[in-house]
Parts: C-alpha cells; sequence; structure tokens
C-alpha cells in the first residue's frame, strides 16, 4: 500500500470538504454566485462536450459488450460471480439510481409538461409526450453506460489485472504507473473523492426533504428544518452501520429489501393508475426514445433557443458524470466473476429498462391528471417549484392514498441508506489506497462528514450551491472517461495478443 498517497488523498479530500463547509455556510452568497457563474461557464461553453461524451459512452459499451473481448472474465477465468445477480442488480441500482426515481418520477414529467423545451406548446397533449419521452431519455441507458466505463475498467484492472482499487490506477496502461502513483494520480483520486462526497451529501439534503415532506402530509409531521436534522441523524446511524458491516451483512441485505418494495410500489401503482396511459406512455414512449435517441443525446442548436437543453439535459449529464467515480467505484467492487459482457448488458441495460418502467407509471399517474384537468397550472407550478412534494400530492388523488404514501416513505429511507452506505464505503475505499475492505474507521470517518456536511448546508441553504460546484470539480472526469476508454481498449489489446506482461493471470 502506498501510504504516503493514501494518507495525501484523504487529508487533502478532507480539508477541500471543510473548506467548502465553510465558504458556503459562512459566506453563502458568495458561494451560491461563484458556483452559478462557473457552472454557467461550463454549461454555455462546453454543453456540446458533455453531450457529445455522453454519446461515446454508449457508443463504447455497446462496442465493449459485443466485441471478441465480451467474453473476459472480470477476475480469474474460472472464477464465479461474487454475489448472486438478483442481489447484484438490486446493489448497483440502489446506488447509482434509487433517490432520484423516488424524487423525479412525478414531478420531471409534469415539470417538462409544464415547460417543455421550445417549439413545444407547455400544457399539451404534445407537451405530454414530450415529458415522457424526456424522463426515458435522462434516465434510460445513457447514465449507466457513463457509470460503466468507469466501472468496467476499476472491475477489470482490479480484479482481473490484480491492482489497487483506484481511479488513478486504470490509467496505467496510457500514463504509465509512475505518473499514476505520482501528482498526475493523486490529483485524479482527490477529484473522485470530492465529486463524490459533494454529490451524496446533495442526495441526502434532497431525499430528506423528500422524506419530510411524505411524513408531513401522511402523518402531519412539521415540515422544517429541526425535523429534517432528527432525520438525517437517525438515518446516518443506520448507514454508517450497514457499511461498516461490510458488503455481505449489511448493503446486500438492505439493498435486497430495498428492491422488493420498490416492484412491490411499481406495481401498485399500475393496478391503482391509469394502466391503459401507462402501457400507451411505455409502448409509445420507448419507441420514440429508441427512434430519436441520437438525435436527443446531442439536443443541442447552432442558433435558436437551447435554455431547456442547458437547465435539464446538460445539467443532467453534467449530475451523471460527477456521480460516476462513486457509482463506478461500487458496482465494480460488486461485480468480480462476471464477463465483460454480462457487466454491460447488467449495468447499463437492465437498470435502464427498470428506470423506464418507473417513470412509465409515475409519469402517467401525474400526467393523466394534468391532461383531465385535476391538476390545474397552480397546482403545477408548485410541483414544479417544490418537487420533493410532487409524489404525494400526485398519490392524493388516487386509492390507497395513505398506504401507498407510507410504502413510498419507507422506500425513499431505504434508497437513502442503500446511496449513502454504498458512498460511505467508496469514500473509504478511495481514501485507504484502493483497499477492498476499508478499515471501518474510514466508514465512520466519512459517515459522520457527510451527515455534518448535510446539515450544514441544509441549515445555509446551501444544497442547490453545494450540487453545481460538484458539478464543475468534475468536469475534469470527461477527459478522465475518455483516457479511461484508451486505457482499457490498450490492455484488452495486449491481453488478446497474448503479451505475457498483461497477460488474464498476473504472477
Amino acid at each position: 500500500m502506498n501510504t504516503k498517497k493514501n494518507n495525501l488523498v484523504f487529508y487533502i479530500a478532507l480539508i477541500i470538504c471543510a473548506l467548502i463547509c465553510i465558504w458556503a455556510v459562512g459566506f453563502n452568497q458568495s458561494f451560491t454566485a461563484a458556483s452559478s457563474a462557473m457552472f454557467t461557464f461550463f454549461t454555455t461553453d462546453f454543453g456540446w462536450l458533455y453531450c457529445a461524451a455522453m454519446l461515446a459512452f454508449v457508443f463504447f459499451a455497446v462496442f465493449i459488450a459485443f466485441s471478441k473481448w465480451g467474453n473476459i472474465r472480470l477476475g480469474e477465468d474460472q472464477e464465479k460471480p461474487e454475489y448472486s445477480t438478483l442481489s447484484w442488480f438490486a446493489m448497483l441500482f440502489g446506488c447509482g439510481m434509487g433517490v432520484g426515481l423516488v424524487f423525479w418520477g412525478v414531478a420531471e414529467p409534469l415539470s417538462f409538461y409544464l415547460r417543455p423545451a421550445a417549439g413545444i406548446t407547455p400544457s399539451s397533449p404534445d407537451a405530454a409526450n414530450f415529458a415522457v419521452k424526456a424522463a426515458y431519455m435522462h434516465w434510460g441507458v445513457s447514465p449507466w453506460a457513463n457509470y460503466s466505463v468507469i466501472g468496467l475498467a476499476l472491475a477489470y484492472f482490479g480484479f482481473r489485472k490484480k491492482k489497487k482499487g483506484m481511479i488513478s490506477t486504470t490509467l496505467i496502461p496510457l500514463i504509465g504507473e509512475e505518473r499514476a502513483e505520482g501528482w498526475l494520480g493523486t490529483l485524479v483520486d482527490i477529484l473522485a473523492v470530492f465529486a463524490t462526497v459533494a454529490g451524496i451529501v446533495t442526495s441526502l439534503g434532497l431525499g430528506v426533504m423528500q422524506i419530510n415532506s411524505g411524513l408531513h402530509m401522511v402523518l402531519g409531521l412539521p415540515s422544517n428544518i429541526t425535523v429534517q436534522i432528527i432525520i438525517i441523524v437517525l438515518i446516518s446511524v443506520i448507514y454508517i452501520w450497514t457499511a461498516a458491516s461490510g458488503i455481505e451483512k449489511g448493503i446486500k441485505a438492505i439493498s435486497d429489501v430495498n428492491l422488493y418494495l420498490f416492484v412491490g410500489l411499481m406495481t401498485a401503482a399500475f393496478l391503482l393508475g391509469p394502466k391503459l396511459e401507462i402501457l400507451n406512455n411505455l409502448v409509445g414512449g420507448v419507441g420514440s426514445y429508441l427512434q430519436d435517441f441520437i438525435k436527443d443525446s446531442v439536443l443541442i442548436n447552432g442558433y435558436g433557443d437551447n435554455q431547456w437543453t442547458f437547465d435539464w439535459r446538460i445539467f443532467y449529464w453534467a449530475w451523471f458524470i460527477a456521480w460516476a467515480p462513486f457509482v463506478g467505484v461500487f458496482i465494480a467492487r460488486i461485480s468480480r466473476g462476471r464477463t465483460i459482457r454480462e457487466f454491460i448488458l447488467g449495468v447499463a441495460i437492465v437498470p435502464a429498462l427498470t428506470s423506464i418502467v418507473w417513470f412509465s407509471i409515475f409519469g402517467s399517474l401525474g400526467l393523466h391528471l394534468a391532461e383531465s384537468g385535476v391538476l390545474d397550472d397552480a397546482s403545477l407550478k408548485a410541483i414544479a417549484a417544490a418537487p420533493e412534494t410532487g409524489l404525494f400530492l400526485v398519490l392524493q388523488h388516487y386509492p390507497l392514498t395513505k398506504l401507498i404514501s407510507i410504502v413510498s416513505i419507507v422506500l425513499l429511507n431505504t434508497f437513502f441508506i442503500t446511496s449513502a452506505n454504498s458512498g460511505t464505503f467508496v469514500l473509504s475505499m478511495l481514501s485507504s489506497d484502493g483497499n477492498m475492505n476499508p478499515p471501518k474507521k474510514k466508514m465512520l470517518i466519512w459517515g459522520v462528514i457527510q451527515s455534518l456536511m448535510a446539515i450544514g448546508m441544509m441549515l445555509a441553504g446551501g444544497l442547490k450551491p453545494l450540487q453545481t460546484i460538484s458539478l464543475c470539480a468534475a468536469f475534469p472526469f470527461i477527459f478522465v472517461m475518455f483516457a479511461e476508454m484508451a486505457s482499457l481498449v490498450i490492455a484488452l489489446k495486449k491481453e488478446r495478443a497474448g503479451d505475457p506482461e498483461h497477460a488474464g493471470k498476473d504472477s
């Protein structure tokens, strides 16, 4: 273990997190203005790059999956998968999307319905169809292909080549081991830690706001910062404990429960909702999504209004790239023993299809009420302004409101915990020189830091600026991921060529 680099990544990441917190809490207006200005610069001047990169990640994932390298195993040649397929899927899905699906499942399509892209009449059937297709685009194959780039590189070099589980390690075939262990690799690993911390803290804050909103509507609990802090503290105890318990005992167990709740809630919502509209949106929406996939992936115009694209599509592409180090490290850690083809299909296709089904059901619940006039413009604007309320406001208009709302709150909590304990585990790995079973002390430290940052940011009203600054910090990962793609192809070519230095089983 490179103790010097290990400590450097850990302490510098801690210092950066502390400085960001002090800036955000003590000088919130300055922090908000600076983060907004930086993000406007990146989205306006480099929106084309975000769009091109996300499309490139999809093409690369498809190419690798169906290439001659698809049968190479992420581990020894005869090694079996470490976890069952169901548990594997439950963990990667809970880590990669969970809270976002529940948070945006109703609110996002309604936001697009109210304010669609330029050229589409708001609050019209065309806007409803656009809303469905746009939600599929944001939560479909693209983000998961993006996660698979880092995840596959880490799993291949970690389990096949017996390298450390660090982002910098995946660049060795391209930049050499000396640079990967030097300042350049250290910088990459520090950025990965910061992007992970900021992404998780933002998600914790948004998830807590929605849990509090649900408890307010269902049980009448106050919706305020005091209740939200109590929720953070209670859930933090659970996610730190499950992370410290290890993947098998803690993370896997709660991910399995989470998956059953997820499927159960989807099934109930389908049976209670507008079934014909759901099926029409599923089939027709998928058709439109596939037909226009390339055009919609790069929905940016040289002339005309790009505001919707900047506000939504490029924001999402930047957000998913920011999450790629965290999700990539975790899915790599749980994917030992699977083939490259199995990894890509499992990571990029299955969760994408599940997300599409989720949005076809919950998006239709809201759009049905909007199109039938049950939700007026004032209600739609209220949901767009406070998306954490959308799910519960819409559920009020369907049978078994209280029961479904309670199940939704429980699911929010389990998704919250699966994302946070996965993040805690990953942060501990990245700050322990890629140790696949990092020390519990590190997990406790990172778990507490995430909770304190979430509370501090919520008290300062700084969740949105923190999210924005994390997207700016993650901008360099576009180039890191391009480098990883090249590095992986170089290593795979050498393995197939029979280079003894890069044989499947390193001595």
